[in-house]
């Protein structure tokens, strides 16, 4: 079995190379975050998932982002753009 290259413990290396292969490519550099905790569903009709992400490079630093599609906690995202924060969940 091949290692993560980016030590994410993730089990597709193929996903990995994509992350570094992007990152390479980019103006700004993608940050990878981890998921830590699914604070609850908005949009319209309940498709958006908002959870608060830890940064892999920076573990003390945190924000809240948005979702599309199905996430749970310990999942990493690849983030396009870092210095956004969603609103909080009235």
């Amino acid at each position: 079995q091949l290692a993560c290259p980016l030590d994410l413990g993730c089990h597709s290396v193929q996903l990995c190379d994509f992350f570094l292969t992007m990152e390479k490519g980019a103006e700004q550099p993608i940050k990878l975050a981890k998921v830590t905790k699914c604070l609850g569903r908005t949009g319209s009709r309940g498709g958006i998932t908002q959870v608060r992400v830890e940064f892999v490079d920076d573990p003390t630093r945190s924000i809240i982002r948005n979702v599309k599609g199905p996430v749970r906690e310990g999942d990493v995202l690849c983030l396009l753009e870092s210095e956004r924060e969603a609103r909080r969940l009235r």
